[in-house]
């Protein structure tokens, strides 16, 4: 009986122990940073979505550029291809995820540079609605990326502090990856005419 009594002691001892060490507080955060890459994946999966339509659009004006819509394309299928497990978001991990859509955004700015020397394509009104949709979509991306990195830093923040670095160690909790600037991105672009 009593070894009973010490075994029960010691399982509530034990498990006011993890409540306190925060446990619980972590498994809430990793949540919260998957729903937010969740978020970040929805908003690239819409750009995706849009690009075909772009394409088609810009292809239909521009018949001679398809150079460039292949770049878009191309872009597109690899950055699809690419996708991080939430509970994999290592700096490798998201630098891959983060150059695959880099390569879709630069692709995206030639098409729309191209689209300059098309005023009828311009004047078109689904081209210009799906130019929106992708502007406001680009919008959403950063405003998701930010909220991700937000969420991260609250995470990581929890846990690297004590006590709760002991409970992170003991139960696996690492620390997750943030969405970086592009290389390059502190320099003003050069434009030339």
């Amino acid at each position: 009986m009593k070894k009973v009594l010490i075994g029960i002691v010691a399982i509530v001892a034990i498990l006011a122990l993890f409540s306190g060490c925060g446990y619980n507080s972590l498994v809430k955060l990793d949540e919260d940073v998957k729903t937010k890459w969740g978020a970040v994946e929805a908003q690239y999966q819409r750009r995706a979505d849009l690009i075909p339509n772009l394409v088609n659009t810009v292809k239909g004006a521009a018949k001679f550029e398809e150079s460039t819509l292949t770049a878009v394309i191309e872009a597109r299928s690899k950055a699809s291809q690419i996708t991080v497990d939430p509970d994999k978001l290592t700096e490798e991990n998201m630098q891959k995820y983060q150059q695959a859509q880099g390569q879709i955004t630069q692709a995206l700015g030639r098409l729309m540079v191209l689209t300059e020397n098309y005023p009828q394509l311009k004047a078109t009104d689904q081209f210009r609605d799906l130019s929106a949709q992708l502007e406001g979509t680009e919008n959403r991306i950063t405003v998701a990326r930010t909220d991700y990195n937000n969420s991260v830093q609250t995470y990581n923040t929890k846990v690297r502090s004590f006590p709760n670095n002991l409970t992170a160690g003991l139960f696996g909790f690492s620390q997750k990856a943030a969405f970086k600037a592009d290389a390059g991105a502190q320099n003003a672009p050069k434009v030339e005419f």
